[in-house]
């Protein structure tokens, strides 16, 4: 298209150069027209062309890059079962009864899932779209430096007739930072209204998503420290408490441990006595970073590859 409007701008320097008559400014003012429309065409905003791929995908990404963004369509979404997700059953629940008040119209929460790494918040999320997507449930994936576009995310699907989980993984954020207070304002307190077919389901490490030091509990104790150091506390903890649902997550026990273990190994098709199956799995979590659910099926797939392995040549 750009080559398209390259030419037409040298027809039109060739049309100034020569002697005009009434035919050749007719055609100039043409492709003028032409001209303006195209690159006015090229210029507006990607994520407004974007807006057909909702209607043949259920998984999304909002791509971010050089101030500008939009829309892209996830063709094979990775889509977790809740029969997989062992040892947090009361965070299955309660999760799973918010996203069925939301896709029924009713009052819902945005969630925070926060908690030890590897415990099944991601997984969670996913499960949800795995189970509701044929009832409209929507996921579009934002990072952290996507949350600046929300307005713009949520002005896109204000009209559509699913609902959207905007999901924010692995959240953490310091002070000033431009993205902490455009969620801060989505969530409660900006100008503009969150749609009601939009909620925000957000997963991180951290309780309240910013650092916190032990100074800020202190006495001021020189004229250098803040004068009131429970108000930086309360300014950290409103972004976490914007979540009317928040959900914890603790490094599960060995027993736990061991139930995924034998879940997944039995999913894979390992056949293994129990008690081997079981001491391999308490070695492997002894190297590793530590137990939870994301070790347990490293391990499965580590022991399912050696067992198929062949040799080769």
């Amino acid at each position: 298209m750009i080559h398209y409007i390259l030419e037409m701008v040298v027809l039109c320097a060739l049309c100034m150069m020569s002697e005009k008559t009434q035919k050749q400014e007719e055609l100039f003012i043409q492709l003028l027209e032409k001209a303006d429309s195209l690159l006015t065409r090229l210029q507006m905003p990607a994520v407004q062309s974007e807006s057909a791929v909702f209607d043949d995908y259920i998984a999304f990404r909002w791509r971010h890059q050089n101030g500008t963004g939009q829309i892209v369509p996830v063709k094979h979404p990775h889509l977790v079962d809740t029969t997989d997700l062992i040892g947090i059953d009361a965070q299955c629940k309660a999760l799973d009864r918010n996203t069925r008040q939301f896709l029924q119209g009713l009052p819902a929460n945005h969630a925070l899932l926060w908690g030890d790494r590897g415990t099944g918040k991601s997984s969670l999320v996913k499960a949800m779209l795995n189970r509701y997507a044929d009832d409209g449930l929507r996921l579009i994936s934002i990072s952290k430096e996507g949350l600046i576009h929300l307005q713009e995310i949520t002005e896109l699907l204000w009209e559509r007739p699913e609902r959207y989980l905007l999901f924010c993984d692995d959240l953490a954020f310091s002070e000033n930072e431009p993205e902490y207070r455009e969620l801060k304002a989505m969530l409660e307190g900006g100008i503009s209204e969150c749609p009601d077919n939009i909620l925000i389901y957000a997963t991180s490490n951290r309780r309240h998503l910013m650092p916190r030091q032990v100074c800020e509990n202190q006495y001021p104790q020189n004229e250098e420290d803040e004068l009131y150091p429970r108000e930086a506390t309360e300014e950290k903890v409103s972004l976490s408490d914007r979540f009317g649902l928040r959900l914890a997550f603790y490094r599960i026990s060995q027993r736990t441990y061991l139930q995924i273990v034998s879940h997944y190994a039995q999913k894979h098709g390992i056949s293994m006595p129990t008690e081997e199956l079981h001491r391999a799995a308490l070695e492997w979590e002894a190297s590793s970073s530590g137990r939870s659910g994301r070790v347990a099926f490293q391990f499965i797939v580590d022991l399912a590859g050696q067992l198929a392995l062949t040799d080769f040549g």
